[in-house]
């Protein structure tokens, strides 16, 4: 890990509302909360600090119960780096300090892939990110599994929800494709730059955020996770899924 990533911060955006499965943060999984689940992923972190960025109440108090750092920030953010950029003024970090953002739906991810996505940003990287391996048994063609694409020095090219890169001659196969995980590192100063921007036309097309970096310029470092995370959680079915891995894993 580089020396200049040692002392990352994370925040754990927690929002309440959710088209899917309202008040996800404070489902319970397992007997614990998933925001429980995920704090206690982001402690065993090698971060020196964890806070948890939420719109409601609710959490605030269920946070407190952790005995967690908790930011209730305003309701309107249209995404989790928005309310994370909230965070970052608020508490004045500097410009050049690492923040790593792990979403609130993710109580199978591994620790250490939250160390290796802030080593991966380097100096002159704006923000970092992980990827894996997509194989045929793998459902490519969903348009909810992210793919991107890098050029030779681990820089990201284009993240898509087609299937990228598309093989003319052989459509069926996945060689070569990568799965983004949602698990992003930023350079302060680069988040709210990001946060600043508009939306662009790429990212409204596809519906996907990490477009408008790419648009404006900004650099994006890609690594090979070092381990393969378990599903996230978006609808009942989701909750249901993880629920039996865990079970399976006790």
């Amino acid at each position: 890990m580089d020396e200049l990533n040692r002392h990352f911060r994370v925040v754990i955006p927690a929002r309440f509302e959710s088209t899917r499965l309202p008040g996800k943060p404070l489902r319970r999984i397992a007997g614990k909360t998933m925001l429980e689940h995920v704090y206690a992923i982001a402690k065993a972190s090698g971060a020196g600090e964890v806070v948890i960025a939420t719109d409601d109440a609710r959490i605030v108090e269920a946070a407190k119960g952790l005995g967690a750092d908790v930011v209730l920030t305003a309701a309107d953010h249209p995404s989790g780096s928005d309310r994370i950029a909230e965070v970052v003024s608020l508490r004045g970090w500097t410009g050049d300090s690492v923040v790593v953002n792990v979403q609130c739906d993710e109580p199978l991810l591994p620790p250490q892939l939250i160390d290796q996505v802030a080593g991966c940003l380097s100096e002159e990287g704006d923000l970092a990110t992980l990827a894996v391996p997509l194989s045929a048994d793998d459902p490519f063609d969903d348009p909810n599994v992210v793919k991107l694409v890098m050029d030779g020095r681990g820089r990201a090219l284009y993240f898509s929800r087609a299937p990228i890169p598309y093989h003319r001659d052989d459509p069926a196969t996945p060689r070569g494709m990568y799965r983004h995980i949602g698990l992003y590192a930023y350079r302060v100063e680069s988040l709210l730059r990001l946060c600043a921007l508009p939306p662009c036309p790429l990212e409204q097309t596809e519906r996907l955020e990490q477009l408008r970096a790419l648009h404006a310029g900004m650099r994006i470092d890609v690594d090979v996770a070092s381990a393969q995370p378990g599903p996230g959680v978006d609808t009942p079915r989701d909750l249901e899924i993880v629920e039996n891995l865990m079970r399976v894993a006790t």
